[in-house]
């Protein structure tokens, strides 16, 4: 009696992820080590942090961060870029932005324990490299909103309001006030949302700078 040979199956070898999942674990593993190095960046300066800390925290090998981000300074760079973070806390017309940027910003904590904005905060940590994330935090957060915005002074209602957000991205991460931790999201959207919509449309009470001036 002859043995039976087993052909592979055609096509991706037995065992292997289809590629669509591949493509999937790989955007999952980018995010869980761009969430690391945003986590030791919020705490420590960034001639402290080492790839072995952030894959550890990250549950991934220090090659693997290598792969997918080249070396320290490229990774750290693109921690420090608050371009695709201010994609989506500034998604939505002008007049919804105040509420919808602050379900962002606790929806971000909640969810993804990553606050879009708050890594500004933590600037002075880091030296030279503080002056790349306050230089990254105006042009692509508060001067694209003031882009967007009619009436006077546009470059200070947009600072405003994006103040008002880190303030609440500080007393729900870093006080972690038990109030606000505990109460719904779209309640806080509700209560707060409007102060700070109240920065990005000019109301009757604005004035222009001229009136200002006189």
């Amino acid at each position: 009696m002859t043995g039976v040979t087993t052909r592979p199956p055609s096509g991706p070898a037995a065992g292997a992820d289809p590629p669509a999942t591949g493509r999937r674990d790989a955007e999952a593993t980018k995010a869980a080590i761009l969430r690391a190095a945003r986590y030791f960046l919020a705490r420590h300066a960034q001639g402290d942090i080492t790839l072995k800390a952030v894959a550890e925290r990250a549950g991934v090998s220090p090659p693997l961060v290598l792969k997918y981000f080249g070396n320290k300074d490229a990774l750290f760079a693109r921690v420090m870029s608050f371009d695709t973070d201010a994609d989506d806390l500034l998604d939505a017309p002008l007049a919804e932005l105040g509420p919808h940027m602050v379900r962002h910003v606790l929806a971000s904590q909640r969810e993804r324990g990553a606050d879009p904005l708050l890594r500004i905060a933590f600037a002075p940590l880091h030296g030279e490299h503080g002056d790349v994330l306050r230089a990254n935090f105006r042009a692509q957060v508060t001067e694209r909103l003031a882009a967007r915005l009619t009436g006077p002074e546009p470059g200070l209602r947009a600072e405003l309001a994006v103040a008002a957000l880190v303030g609440l991205g500080v007393m729900y991460g870093i006080a972690r006030g038990p109030h606000l931790r505990d109460a719904r999201v779209d309640a806080i959207a509700d209560r707060y949302g409007p102060l700070v919509q109240a920065h990005l449309t000019p109301g009757p009470g604005t004035r222009s700078a001229g009136s200002a001036a006189g």
